[in-house]
């Protein structure tokens, strides 16, 4: 199927929020990982999401290059071309953006689409992530009022972050502390800057304790319930019943978390999940089995001329490309069983 369109996407969101489950949300950084990527999901028969970071998107551009909006839609222009070989719904995201990189990311990409869309197009992303976590929340909240307003004209859904995400990624490293938990006071003040979808929808990714990262279970010490109660204030605020849920909520930072967390938040109004150190390690062991199994033949031992099959790149990115595969289909299958399909 070609990329989700605009009212597709918005049609993903809604059975994810109506049904309770998520969508996991796979980073890549090349063609072979968007490609596992998208693999994984029609192996899983599930619709899902591929994103970009800011570093995954500069790493696609070519280390001569270095330029992140170019990797971004080449990226974007190759799995608009290769998705049609699926028979899943796959929507293109872009992840954190910090506000020094805003002009030289997400507006840029902003314009793309706009432009797309003014000549008759589909959007070339479906959604961008705005992260002024760094930030004061009032300035965060502004920034993210003006994206909205431009994402909209755009048929672009907008993600925000509200409190920190713990750990490292590109570069970005925060600390573990209780600033990973969200106050119920920065769900309200996010209801007064940005509505309730009658100004743009937004995803809006609100902190539990979540770390990016690599960890043993256990380690991440998760309160699924700064979710319920967020949503719970901004219900309460929008003269809504108790047990609604206004927000379309984005889990970030998963890895170390136990499967009942997981589901628990999921319940809470959690649409997407962000997958990215798991798919990352599954593409890269094999790799390194290949390398280790036929080390002689990868490198001219010896004087020796090596096993041109063994290193060419398709012995071993092949193999990649299953196991990361493998792993997406696991993660949805995981957040399929939160709720009743997908």
């Amino acid at each position: 199927m070609p990329i989700a369109t605009p009212e597709v996407y918005a049609e993903m969101l809604d059975r994810a929020k109506a049904n309770e489950f998520a969508y996991p949300a796979i980073n890549v950084t090349s063609s072979e990982t968007l490609n596992a990527a998208l693999r994984g999901f029609a192996e899983a028969e599930s619709d899902g999401i591929i994103q970009f970071s800011t570093g995954g998107a500069e790493f696609a551009s070519g280390q001569k290059v270095k330029d992140m909006v170019t990797g971004a839609t080449a990226l974007a222009e190759f799995a608009h071309v290769v998705a049609e070989k699926y028979p899943v719904n796959i929507a293109l995201h872009t992840d954190h953006c910090p506000k020094d990189k805003l002009d030289g990311f997400v507006n840029p990409l902003i314009d793309i689409s706009k432009e797309r869309v003014a000549n008759g197009k589909n959007p070339l992303f479906q959604s961008h992530m705005w992260d002024g976590s760094a930030i004061d929340l009032d300035e965060n909240l502004k920034i993210a009022s003006d994206l909205l307003d431009r994402a909209a004209a755009a048929k672009i859904i907008l993600e925000v972050e509200i409190g920190v995400v713990g750990g490292e990624e590109d570069g970005i490293s925060n600390e573990i502390n209780e600033k990973l938990y969200t106050a119920e006071g920065d769900y309200l003040k996010t209801v007064d800057a940005l509505g309730a979808g009658e100004k743009g929808r937004y995803l809006l990714a609100a902190t539990f304790g979540n770390v990016h990262g690599s960890y043993k279970p256990g380690a991440v010490q998760l309160r699924p319930d700064v979710l319920r109660r967020g949503q719970r204030v901004a219900a309460e605020k929008l003269g809504m019943d108790s047990d609604a849920k206004p927000f379309e909520l984005v889990f970030h930072g998963g890895s170390g978390s136990l499967l009942e967390e997981i589901h628990e938040a999921v319940s809470y109004g959690v649409v997407k999940m962000n997958v990215d150190t798991d798919t990352q390690y599954a593409f890269t062991r094999p790799i390194a089995d290949h390398m280790f199994r036929n080390y002689d033949g990868v490198l001219k031992v010896d004087g020796e001329v090596g096993n041109k099959k063994t290193y060419d790149p398709r012995s071993y990115l092949k193999v990649a490309e299953g196991s990361m595969a493998d792993r997406v289909v696991e993660a949805a299958q995981s957040l399929k069983s939160a709720g009743q399909k997908l």
